[in-house]
C-alpha cells in the first residue's frame, strides 16, 4: 500500500502543523501564516491510536492547519527502522481522520538539532526534558518549510535539501 503524501507549494498562506511523533509523546510545532518560522507549541501524551489522533485534530481545529507536517526517524543511512515503521502507522492512521494534505520529511537528527537549540537558547538541562518534543517538532517543520520555500523561489535542486516523500510503503 502506498500513500501519496506531496504538498504543492504555493504562494498562498498557510498553517502548517509540525508533529514529531515518539513513543511516549507527540511533539507539535506550527507554522506563522507567511510560511517563514516554526514554532513549538506543545505536546501530546500518547494515549492510545485514537486519543493520539483526536488530540491532533484539535490541534489542527485550534489552528486552522492546512497542511500537516510528519517527521519520519530513519536510519543514518536513509533505511527504515522500526521506529519509521511505527510512525508510519501513525500517518496511514491519521490521513484516514484528516482531510488535509500530509507531508513526511526525513527528521534524522532533529532531537540533536533541538537539544542544541535549547541549549543554545539558555534553557537548563532539567527543564529541555519537557521542551525537546515541540522543539523537535519546529525542527522538522522549519525543515519543510526551509524546502518548501526553496522551491517557490526556483533556487536550483543542488543548493536546496528537496522535497521527498518518506512515507513508503509496509
Amino acid at each position: 500500500m502506498s500513500i501519496s503524501l506531496n504538498y504543492s507549494a504555493t504562494r498562498d498562506p498557510l498553517s502548517a502543523l509540525g508533529l514529531d511523533v515518539g513513543n511516549r509523546r507527540i511533539g507539535v510545532a506550527g507554522s506563522d501564516r507567511l510560511g517563514l518560522l516554526a514554532t513549538g507549541l506543545g505536546v501530546i501524551q500518547r494515549r492510545s491510536l485514537s486519543e493520539d489522533i483526536a488530540q491532533v485534530q484539535e490541534w489542527i481545529r485550534r489552528r486552522q492547519a492546512t497542511v500537516v507536517v510528519v517527521g519520519i526517524p530513519l536510519l543514518a543511512d536513509g533505511s527504515v527502522g522500526s521506529q519509521a515503521r511505527k510512525v508510519q502507522r501513525f500517518v496511514r492512521a491519521l490521513q484516514v481522520a484528516v482531510d488535509l494534505p500530509i507531508v513526511t520529511v526525513n527528521e534524522y537528527l532533529s532531537t540533536a538539532q533541538a537539544e542544541w537549540d535549547l541549549r543554545e537558547a539558555g534553557i537548563p538541562a532539567k527543564a529541555q526534558k519537557g521542551l525537546i518534543d515541540q522543539q523537535s517538532a519546529a525542527v522538522i517543520l522549519q525543515t519543510w518549510l526551509d524546502e518548501r520555500r526553496a522551491s517557490l523561489s526556483e533556487v536550483p535542486a543542488w543548493q536546496s535539501w528537496g522535497n521527498k516523500d518518506y512515507a513508503g510503503e509496509v
